[in-house]
């Protein structure tokens, strides 16, 4: 079954609302090694089980993070991404404090991000590749577009 054709029911509401964010480390600098990517995975499980946030897929290259993402509808793409990069953060100053060095001003993550609902029909899976894909050279992937015109 596709996780985009579930349908995510609460005590009042039912809802099918998927997320893709995007969001770079600060001054773009390329710091998604793969011990970084490892503590943003494991995070990533403990905001799932703590929030009601579902990441569906994560992707990463050097210096952004693409989310594929649901949540309950209180829950506003704004929270998500305040939520996962506060978090995310924190354990990653924790467990690897070399990063410091890279950033001044104690911010890991740039404070913009990019956000758009997915469809539930067409363009879901033209985006879940995109997001797996993130990270692999440019010989073994060509770019994906978001959206067709």
């Amino acid at each position: 079954m596709n996780p985009e054709s579930t349908v995510k029911k609460g005590y009042h509401c039912a809802w099918q609302i998927h997320y893709h964010i995007v969001f770079p480390v600060k001054y773009r600098k390329s710091l998604l090694d793969e011990e970084v990517v490892r503590i943003i995975q494991e995070t990533a499980t403990g905001i799932e089980e703590r929030y009601e946030i579902e990441i569906e897929s994560m992707g990463m290259d050097q210096n952004h993070i693409h989310l594929l993402c649901r949540a309950h509808p209180k829950i506003s793409p704004g929270r998500i991404v305040q939520v996962f990069k506060s978090i995310t953060a924190r354990e990653i100053f924790t467990r690897k404090p070399s990063v410091k060095k890279h950033l001044w001003g104690g911010e890991f993550w740039t404070d913009g991000y990019y956000v758009a609902t997915v469809g539930e029909r067409a363009d879901w899976k033209t985006v879940e590749r995109y997001v797996q894909k993130q990270g692999l050279s440019k010989q073994d992937l060509k770019q994906l577009p978001l959206f067709s015109f």
